[in-house]
């Protein structure tokens, strides 16, 4: 609403400049009528351009849509526990401050601009989601919108959509387990400022990553490097350490993570006592940014299946 409100003055103070503009250049004083007039309309014409590009901000805030599947999860105990992995080694990392999925987080914090303030949601039954279908909890999670359809910019940001459609409902049906825990988290739970909403609209910041329609099918859970692909296709490493895990570039959302071919000259008891314990075969502590804790939560074998598929990396 603030942001509304400095919007709507930027309107009125360029129509206002650009009455101003017209009023200097009717001043019988030279230097008041070149003077005035042209300070007025460079003034009028900059808040105009500010207003104009908040405006297509705001147009793309609201803009993104995807169905609702038709969808009951059954909460049986093979999936409830398979979420409960999936939990602790991804949604954690964001979701999980001082209790179990309780959020309170502020990812804001961890940009390199003030854009706004984005605080992860309480995802007990003492959060939003209690009052969410199955289908809603499908739909944030797979696309980034929320059951009022509001754009849940965090998560498209993620690669959580990537998760596969047996995964997806495992997560879902371990959230149904958990006890009522922690304080309810705002709703929503993203708010761009005015800064975010011009960069937005000028397209200096993402519009998330496009909806997904179709299915997601995930490999059998074992030691491979064929699953280690689809951990990290859900995963968020590329936010820090880039498109090819190569390492980061300036002007990312992330922070700047190494060339993750380093793993190579690594044994796989190292790496899996790495991510356990943060820190690394060179006794190189990992940066605080690296959310080693949730990935260290990981089983023998999914840890394993990462390593075959970082050590398999093209070389950079």
């Amino acid at each position: 609403m603030l942001d509304l409100l400095v919007l709507a003055t930027l309107i009125i103070t360029a129509t206002l400049l650009a009455w101003l503009s017209l009023r200097a250049w009717q001043a019988k004083n030279r230097f008041l009528k070149w003077g005035g007039t042209g300070l007025a309309a460079l003034l009028s014409a900059a808040a105009t351009l500010i207003s104009v590009i908040a405006i297509v901000g705001l147009v793309k805030v609201h803009a993104r849509t995807a169905p609702v599947p038709d969808l009951r999860v059954a909460g049986t105990p093979e999936q409830i526990q398979r979420g409960k992995a999936i939990s602790d080694g991804f949604c954690s990392a964001c979701h999980t401050k001082t209790g179990t999925l309780t959020g309170g987080l502020e990812m804001g914090e961890h940009f390199p601009l003030p854009i706004g303030s984005f605080v992860s949601s309480n995802l007990t039954p003492a959060g939003q989601l209690s009052r969410w279908s199955d289908g809603d909890i499908f739909r944030a999670i797979r696309n980034g919108v929320d059951p009022d359809g509001r754009w849940l910019i965090i998560m498209s940001y993620t690669n959580a959509g990537k998760l596969s459609d047996d995964d997806i409902p495992a997560v879902i049906a371990y959230i149904r387990s958990l006890p009522a825990t922690g304080e309810p988290t705002r709703n929503p739970p993203d708010r761009l400022n005015l800064l975010g909403i011009a960069m937005l609209g000028a397209g200096m910041l993402p519009e998330g990553r496009p909806v997904s329609l179709g299915v997601i099918e995930a490999r059998p859970v074992s030691p491979t490097l064929q699953y280690g692909e689809y951990i990290l296709s859900y995963q968020d490493c590329r936010v820090c350490h880039g498109a090819k895990l190569t390492g980061g570039v300036p002007g990312q959302l992330g922070s700047l993570g190494p060339d993750l071919n380093l793993v190579k000259g690594w044994k796989l008891e190292e790496f899996v006592a790495t991510m356990r314990t943060g820190i690394d075969p060179n006794g190189h502590e990992l940066s605080k940014d690296m959310p080693w804790q949730p990935i260290g939560r990981m089983s023998d074998e999914e840890l394993s299946a990462i390593y075959q598929y970082l050590t398999h990396l093209p070389n950079s």
